[in-house]
């Protein structure tokens, strides 16, 4: 797939406050930090499409950006963050499950997990929970470049084991660097491919 057009289209912290015209989306979350609006950037070939922070929380709504004029990339603010207050972490998970369980035109929500450690328990039952809810998604390990190539293979190896104690199936998988383009192609390839299924069904 080539991105041609990427265009931010709005901010919410409701389903009900979305862009008025539906159309596919494919979101993307993960702990705060993991490298998620870096990503966005790399993905679209926009530096400055998400903002990235070295503050970890710095997204706290739903931003939609239009691709193509076809499908919406959507960055949703980071999960886990300590330093906010106990009611702001409950005000970001309301915002969070609000639009994972009620947004209808969600066609896959991708899942950050940095490679450079062994995946965290919040990850963990994250992922658990979007299972029992029956959400389609998709597992992203980011800032691959960080480690060496048997290293980066090794670590995603341990992360699987470790999700196997749960999941008798594991979901699609992309190993990523925002530094050097790795899984770009592979990332937007399998979008464009749920994109045809959508139009095929």
């Amino acid at each position: 797939m080539k991105i041609t057009q990427a265009k931010f289209a709005g901010s919410s912290t409701r389903v009900s406050q979305r862009p008025g015209t539906r159309l596919p989306e494919f979101a993307f979350i993960g702990r705060s930090n993991v490298g998620k609006s870096s990503l966005i950037n790399m993905l679209t070939g926009q530096r400055r499409l998400a903002m990235t922070s070295q503050t970890p929380g710095k997204t706290k709504l739903v931003n939609h950006f239009l691709i193509n004029d076809s499908w919406y990339l959507v960055d949703l603010p980071g999960y886990g963050y300590a330093q906010l207050s106990k009611k702001g972490r409950e005000e970001l998970q309301r915002v969070i499950r609000d639009y994972i369980l009620n947004s209808g035109e969600m066609a896959m929500l991708f899942v950050l997990v940095d490679s450079r450690h062994d995946i965290g328990k919040i990850d963990i039952d994250f992922i658990a929970e979007l299972g029992e809810n029956g959400i389609p998604f998709a597992i992203i390990f980011t800032k691959g470049d960080k480690l060496g190539p048997n290293a980066l293979i090794a670590q995603i190896q341990k992360d699987c084991d470790i999700l196997l104690q749960d999941w008798e199936e594991l979901p699609p998988m992309f190993k990523s660097s925002s530094e050097t383009g790795m899984g770009r192609e592979e990332i937007l390839g399998y979008i464009e491919d749920v994109l045809k299924h959508i139009q095929n069904t």
